[in-house]
Parts: C-alpha cells; sequence; structure tokens
C-alpha cells in the first residue's frame, strides 16, 4: 500500500471541527438514553408503577422501549469509538488516507461518513468481492 499525499492542515481542522461536533451530539444522545434506562430500570426495581398501569402489555411495551435504549445506547458508544479512533488520526496526520489504498479519501465521502477509512472505491471492491 503505497501511500499519497496527506490533507492539509486546513482540512485537518476542519474535519477536527466536524468530528467533535458530532462527538457532542453523541455524548449529549448518550446522556439521554442512559438516564432513560436507569429511570426506567429503577422503576422496575423499586416496584414504583404509579405512573403506568400494571397491564401486562404495558409491561411489555416498557421491557420493548428499554430493550430499544439499551440497542441505541450500545449504537451510540460503538459510534463515540469509531470519532475518537478518527480524532486520533487527525492528531497524527493520517485522518482522510484509505487503509486500504493509500490514497486520500475524498472529502465528500468523509462528510457524508467522517469516521470511514475506506474510500468509495476501496469499497465497492470490497462488496464486489462478496
Amino acid at each position: 500500500m503505497e501511500q499519497q499525499e496527506r490533507m492539509s492542515k486546513e482540512d485537518l481542522e476542519y474535519f477536527k471541527n466536524l468530528l467533535l461536533e458530532k462527538r457532542k451530539e453523541v455524548v449529549k444522545n448518550l446522556e439521554y438514553l442512559k438516564s432513560v434506562i436507569m429511570e426506567s430500570t429503577t422503576k422496575e426495581a423499586t416496584g414504583d408503577h404509579s405512573s403506568y398501569s400494571f397491564h401486562m402489555a404495558d409491561q411489555g411495551t416498557d421491557a420493548m422501549e428499554r430493550e430499544k435504549a439499551f440497542m441505541f445506547a450500545a449504537r451510540d458508544e460503538k459510534y463515540l469509538k469509531q470519532i475518537d479512533e478518527a480524532l486520533e488520526r487527525v492528531e497524527n496526520g493520517t485522518y482522510g488516507i484509505c487503509r486500504i489504498t493509500g490514497k486520500l479519501i475524498g472529502k465528500e465521502r468523509l462528510e457524508a461518513v467522517p469516521t470511514t477509512t475506506i474510500s468509495v472505491e476501496a469499497k465497492k471492491a470490497q462488496e464486489n468481492k462478496r
């Protein structure tokens, strides 16, 4: 894998700010989801059902909503890790370089998927192999 040029400092700064903004959004969403999970779990553990009925269907709905919150929180935690890894690549100057081809990833792709490590061409090649 030959490595071509690196991104300019201005581009790295632009994507760093984009990633930091995404990170802020994800952290805020995670805090909300965790509060929903904690509130729901606390109500169930203490038996405080005053805010909703004892009906089994309601309890099933509550359990399903709690499971969805867990799923979304797990997804957001994974995305947060990807953002942090992308920020590390910005810091060490390797952000925006395709890990397969070694070429710069297009800015349009990075704006659409700022955590990506592969170019559109490499992604298509991967999909064609499947």
